[in-house]
């Protein structure tokens, strides 16, 4: 009885929650998968990484999921993403696993194709559909391709599970792949996976399933999903409930719902004005549809705005992004009553990326255990983070030029 009066003083956030394949999460603040881009430039994790991973662990999370890991080297969101494959190095991955899973935390891969996204100096883009527009080149991905990808999916999944990781989480949102195909603007195929809606998510069923057979039944799969992607003639919320159906008979543990779009021009969801949760809305339309756990990823700055999304049985996980940038102990401090809110900087006039870059490099700063610099420094944020990138370009195109020509 003591235990339980403990439990039921500390809010709704701090309530246990059983997913489908039988895993309990010790509370339902999750940190969601973000382009951390920590990685060597090689597709392995870095010491600062594994710090960073495990000073959220630290900081009191039940779930962190690590943002676009790859399946290969070829459609990267950056050169800084990892890549987990069999010619990777599983001893860095199960380091990085140790150290994020502390503390009871369980640390997920988000696993990715960027597409039509990838980064080009080191990458051939290709989307459902070609495209030739401005600030956006990409073949068609083939049929013999496509064919390949569940099982990409599912190698990486089964190596992810392996060294040591607690679940994986399908990429199907912000305009990467599978969230390429769910769009009737990116996706103009003819063959069974285009058209109406029940083919367009075909290929994300196709992953899912090939994925669940190759970790088994008790291991956590989630699916991340656009509630829609923002853009006129795309992905829209009525596809969304219907892909949600769908994922209601699936095999998997868990729908992260998100929205919104990286494709160039594209405003992000995140740099929206407003305090509030982005998609609660369509949050509460999708629990009419699903039985699932829903996670749900946008907006929270304020532990009263994620205690009511729980409260009102919308959602059953929160999903803080910025916000633990700003601040990795916030689950802790928000149960020890020590802090609401972090204080979020404002930018005014930022320029095109200049904000992702701020936080990006105010992670590298974490994993450092430095003190992170404040929004005065947004136009060095933007200078260092493209130096690193000119940087790990070069690292990236010989390493795995050379590991190409080794399997030859």
């Amino acid at each position: 009885m003591v235990v339980r009066a403990l439990r039921q003083s500390r809010g709704p956030l701090f309530e246990p929650l059983q997913l489908p394949c039988g895993l309990t999460l010790g509370n339902r603040i999750a940190k969601s998968a973000m382009s951390d881009s920590l990685g060597d430039g090689t597709g392995h994790p870095t010491a600062a990484q594994m710090r960073l991973y495990q000073r959220w662990a630290e900081g009191g999370l039940a779930l962190s999921i690590i943002g676009e890991v790859q399946l290969t080297s070829g459609y990267a969101e950056n050169p800084g993403s990892l890549v987990l494959n069999e010619a990777s190095d599983l001893e860095q991955f199960k380091k990085l696993a140790l150290h994020g899973s502390e503390n009871g935390t369980k640390l997920w891969l988000q696993l990715g194709h960027a597409g039509a996204l990838a980064y080009a100096p080191t990458s051939n883009p290709r989307g459902p559909s070609a495209f030739d527009l401005q600030g956006l080149r990409c073949a068609e991905i083939t049929l013999k391709e496509l064919g390949r990808l569940p099982s990409q999916y599912a190698t990486t999944a089964r190596l992810a599970q392996q060294v040591g990781f607690g679940g994986v989480q399908i990429h199907a949102a912000h305009g990467f792949l599978l969230s390429q195909f769910l769009s009737p603007l990116f996706n103009r195929r003819r063959d069974a996976y285009g058209g109406e809606i029940a083919h367009r998510m075909r290929i994300l069923l196709e992953v899912i399933e090939a994925t669940r057979v190759a970790v088994g039944p008790a291991f956590p799969i989630a699916v991340k999903l656009n509630s829609s992607d923002e853009l006129e003639g795309g992905f829209d919320e009525d596809d969304a409930l219907d892909v949600v159906a769908a994922l209601d008979r699936s095999s998997i543990d868990l729908i992260d719902i998100s929205g919104g779009t990286y494709f160039p021009g594209a405003k992000s969801a995140s740099d929206r004005a407003g305090r509030g949760p982005y998609f609660l809305d369509f949050a509460k339309r999708a629990r009419a549809v699903t039985t699932k756990p829903l996670m749900l990823t946008g907006g929270f700055k304020t532990r009263g705005q994620a205690e009511d999304a729980v409260t009102c049985g919308a959602i059953d996980i929160v999903g803080l992004a910025r916000a633990l940038v700003l601040e990795p102990s916030l689950p802790n401090l928000w149960k020890e009553d020590q802090k609401s809110e972090p204080s979020f900087p404002r930018f005014p006039d930022a320029p095109e990326g200049g904000i992702t870059a701020w936080y990006t490099m105010r992670l590298a700063e974490i994993g450092a255990d430095n003190d992170p610099p404040d929004s005065s420094g947004l136009e060095q944020a933007v200078r260092d983070y493209a130096e690193r990138d000119k940087h790990r370009t070069k690292v990236w195109l010989a390493h795995f030029a050379n590991e190409a020509a080794g399997s030859s």
